[in-house]
């Protein structure tokens, strides 16, 4: 096959890495360039512009996918890259196409899943979990070093030079595919399939959906995915531009932040998560970490001071393990025939979240008035700007409103996650769903990767 050497979870990593390195470096300038090119109204537009991203990556996933069975990994893993990285040099050309380029890259913005589809293609079953495990961590990696990387040379250099090495890093990438990456999709299925049609079922975003109301514990976890991750879809797509702007954080403190977070996260859910899972049950352990994700959103809702950001990270770096517990509860109560249906619920309703939870986040904070009106300016001795300290007096009794609401909508998780029992056996009806992997699937469908945990942060800009 064309490429270097056999197919391998590192061709994989290296993928991602360099996307999402080049895309961490951005992370300062692509703050300053969003409230510079939408001064009045920026939490609005980083939200609308963030959720039709998410909502034409949940929409565009199924399909890409299929394809994916039919034409290959590779070439699929070219075209997500490519036009996820296609924003990046239009940042410094012009800022207006930068945005709306973004916004329609959520179409192909899915390398996750094809990244996953080429590791279900050439790892054995019991292979997957750790393989998954290093993609996911690969790409926290990346995020860890690179805003800091980015916050310094755009300080020391100015931000072009930034865009100019972001560019250059993505078509490395690009080149990279085109010339080590092999195809994982043996010879043999790829000509037999090339005229088998792609049917609605498995190119249809709410297939998954459909079947949440047959059971009524899948109905249970599903709701509780639902709230817990719509407040955290739509924080990760403005709390950085909410530290920077509201809170008077430096381009390099919000950096630092970044890896503090990204660092507490990997030893959450790895040591800490194992821990609990044996001390108190699965089930405790999912109520636990809405209790910290509770408590961290009403943090950033309440918070005024820089101290009390760091110190409610750390509480949200805790509250990262509620997903992966939720992962291994429906693991271990689903049948084995049955897991990919499941898994497929609960990443389609978090995929449906990537997109509204941006917007909502945006209009609360419009109708709320947290808007700036100017530029800001230069920090005090006392760490925030002028102008943060003009707004958080202007809303001092909830500096964030947004996040109080995420904490009451992951209170109502919580209460419902309650009536979730510690052990039972999932039993969705997917007759159809089995006749429709026969007909139309085969043993490396990228279904399969739904079956792993998600990447420890989301597949964002930021």
């Amino acid at each position: 096959p064309q490429g270097i050497g056999s197919p391998s979870v590192y061709h994989a990593v290296i993928v991602i890495f360099l996307e999402f390195f080049a895309w961490g470096l951005l992370t300062a300038p692509t703050l300053v360039v969003l409230h510079e090119t939408f001064p009045k109204h920026t939490f609005l537009m980083n939200g609308l512009i963030q959720g039709v991203k998410g909502l034409l990556s949940f929409l565009s996933a199924p399909l890409i996918g299929a394809l994916s069975d039919v034409w290959g990994r590779k070439s699929f893993l070219l075209l997500t890259v490519f036009f996820t990285c296609a924003p990046i040099p239009l940042m410094k050309i012009s800022p207006w196409w930068y945005f709306a380029v973004i916004s329609v890259s959520g179409v192909f913005a899915v390398t996750f899943s094809v990244v996953f589809a080429y590791v279900a293609d050439i790892t054995q079953e019991h292979e997957r979990s750790m393989a998954y495990g290093l993609v996911s961590a690969t790409f926290a990696a990346s995020l860890v070093t690179s805003p800091a990387i980015g916050a310094y040379l755009g300080r020391a250099y100015g931000d072009s030079l930034v865009v100019v090495l972001a560019t250059a890093i993505a078509l490395l990438d690009i080149c990279f595919i085109l010339v080590a990456v092999p195809e994982s999709l043996p010879e043999k299925m790829r000509p037999a399939s090339w005229g088998a049609p792609i049917s609605w079922e498995q190119a249809d975003p709410f297939a998954s959906l459909k079947k949440v109301g047959q059971d009524s514990i899948v109905l249970l976890i599903c709701i509780t995915v639902f709230l817990s991750y719509l407040p955290e879809a739509g924080q990760y797509s403005s709390f950085f531009l909410y530290l920077r702007q509201i809170m008077g954080f430096s381009s390099e403190s919000v950096a630092a932040f970044i890896a503090v977070l990204g660092i507490l996260s990997i030893i959450a859910q790895t040591i800490v998560l194992s821990l609990l899972m044996r001390s108190i049950g699965n089930k405790n352990t999912i109520l636990l970490g809405l209790g910290f994700q509770i408590l961290q959103l009403a943090w950033y809702g309440f918070g005024s001071e820089p101290w009390m950001m760091w110190a409610a990270g750390a509480v949200a770096a805790m509250s990262s393990i509620t997903f992966p517990a939720v992962s291994a509860l429906v693991s271990r109560t689903a049948d084995a025939d049955q897991q990919g249906v499941v898994q497929g619920m609960i990443t389609g309703i978090r995929g449906l979240c990537n997109g509204l939870g941006p917007a909502l986040y945006g209009f609360i904070f419009y109708i709320f008035h947290v808007e700036l009106n100017e530029l800001p300016m230069p920090e005090s001795p006392s760490g925030g700007s002028a102008v943060a300290q003009y707004h958080l007096q202007q809303n001092s009794i909830i500096p964030g409103p947004p996040f109080l609401f995420g904490a009451c909508s992951v209170l109502l998780a919580l209460l419902v996650a309650l009536f979730i029992p510690e052990h039972t056996n999932l039993n969705v009806r997917s007759s159809n769903w089995k006749k429709h992997c026969g007909s139309h699937g085969h043993p490396h469908s990228p279904q399969a990767p739904g079956e792993a945990k998600e990447p420890l942060l989301q597949d964002t800009n930021v």
